[in-house]
């Protein structure tokens, strides 16, 4: 597989515990503590663009990640993003029509919790990048679909089909 490029925006998969602030914050992409432990075998290159709740995520911001996107040199792109309007940012990469294979993905609980969905999904997103056609695609509970085709289901806390 050619080179990754993964886009880190922050979202509940990036988050942790402050104790000092007694809150829960968006910090460092954890997605590279993913690869290490799993050990992948492909290059990668990791760029933290944005460190924000999905919730609080602009318009302007959306025109960054895109912008982030249409630069990169690399055909395989990697969002991590927050889950609550990933569907959004993706419909906009999506209006874009990029000659590029895009999968975003996040977590329901931050990477660094025990029972995190966060590894899998992850995996999910890597396996699509290697394996679906050119378009842009959310991995998240078991799927990957496109964007217009999957939206979160807030009562059973994953993502289903539309």
């Amino acid at each position: 597989m050619e080179t990754v490029h993964v886009i880190a925006t922050g979202g509940s998969l990036d988050k942790f515990y402050s104790l000092y602030n007694s809150n829960f914050e968006v910090g460092e992409p954890q997605v590279m503590h993913i690869f290490k432990d799993a050990v992948v075998n492909f290059d990668y290159v990791i760029d933290s663009v944005l460190r924000k709740d999905s919730l609080d995520l602009t318009d302007d911001d959306r025109a960054l990640i895109l912008e982030n996107v249409r630069r990169s040199p690399h055909r395989h792109i990697l969002i991590t993003h927050g889950t609550d309007t990933m569907t959004k940012t993706g419909m906009v990469l999506q209006a874009a029509q990029l000659d590029k294979v895009i999968v975003l993905t996040g977590a329901m609980q931050p990477a660094e919790f025990r029972h995190s969905d966060a590894p899998f999904n992850v995996g999910c997103a890597v396996a699509a990048l290697q394996t679906a056609p050119t378009g842009v695609y959310i991995a998240m509970s078991g799927l990957v679909l496109p964007p217009d085709k999957i939206r979160k289901n807030y009562e059973t806390k994953r993502f289903e089909p539309i």
